[in-house]
């Protein structure tokens, strides 16, 4: 293993057990693409490359299926996952604000819904903080114009609200971590940087390594950029790191993805046998 890489695999061994979250990322970045079901013995090579013992695995799984997450299908000796529908859901959603975020132009106005406190607060709460929506008071939740306010929102009070810039400013710094965020950009370029360039100094690469880059490369950047309510660039501080990143990321990504899919190729398995070849989505990842 490059020495790049073995330095990432290192940083999340000191961090608290995130399997879970691992194969979570596995799901939405590789398998989607494929068919979206997958082996359990596919996942528990992978977690080998990580020395994560398969015992640990086969808990996050239960967990992920009892928390309706997956489903697992029996075939015999072998089982096999997938998304459920709620799972699925919440991918499409995750998927295109990490690979493809549409970032709304400032008209000076925002949304404002309010939230009462029925039994599906706490649904409604979820999916607007998915969608990127902050909230600078308890039942108060904010996004600039033109945010799709998602279903489980539906029946709250919406207002229209207009902001001068340093209004708006004002009060996203209420709604929103922005400086944790910022900082957690930088870390992750601090964290992948290395990566990059021995990518681009074309230091050999095993198509195990490269797999295993390419899933802890989108499982840290998942983390911070789920987390950026990607707000139109005027509302934002002029070195806002939330660019380079996605810019390094694109490219490791690239760098990585054809290699990657060979370990797949070699690898992954579904219930039919060998997965099916991912569709044109995959390769436009990241374009710009």
């Amino acid at each position: 293993m490059p020495h790049p890489l073995a330095r990432i695999v290192d940083q999340l061994k000191r961090e608290p057990s995130r399997t879970g979250s691992i194969v979570v990322t596995v799901f939405g970045d590789a398998i989607m693409p494929r068919g979206g079901s997958v082996w359990l013995g596919t996942l528990l090579a992978f977690f080998k490359t990580l020395a994560i013992d398969g015992g640990v695995v086969r808990t996050a799984m239960s967990r992920l299926a009892a928390d309706g997450w997956l489903e697992r299908n029996k075939v015999g000796r072998n089982s096999f996952y997938r998304l459920t529908r709620k799972g699925r859901q919440t991918f499409d959603t995750a998927t295109r604000h990490i690979y493809d975020p549409q970032v709304s132009d400032w008209t000076g106005r925002f949304e404002l819904l309010l939230i009462g406190s029925g039994g599906d607060r706490d649904a409604s709460r979820e999916a607007l903080k998915n969608a990127g929506f902050g909230s600078p008071l308890p039942g108060v939740w904010i996004a600039p114009s033109g945010v799709p306010v998602p279903e489980e929102a539906a029946h709250a009070i919406r207002l229209e609200v207009s902001a001068e810039d340093d209004a708006g400013r004002r009060l996203l710094s209420e709604s929103w971590p922005l400086q944790r965020t910022a900082d957690a950009y930088l870390k992750f370029m601090k964290t992948f940087e290395p990566l990059r360039g021995s990518i681009g100094r074309r230091e050999r690469l095993s198509d195990a390594d490269a797999f295993t880059a390419r899933i802890l490369l989108i499982h840290h950047y998942r983390r911070v950029v789920l987390r950026d309510p990607l707000l139109p660039a005027a509302l934002l501080p002029k070195d806002w790191p939330g660019r380079a990143a996605r810019a390094l990321c694109g490219e490791i990504y690239r760098g990585l993805l054809p290699l990657s899919e060979q370990w797949l190729d070699r690898n992954g398995t579904d219930e039919n046998g060998p997965l099916p070849m991912a569709g044109g989505e995959l390769a436009r990842r990241f374009g710009d």
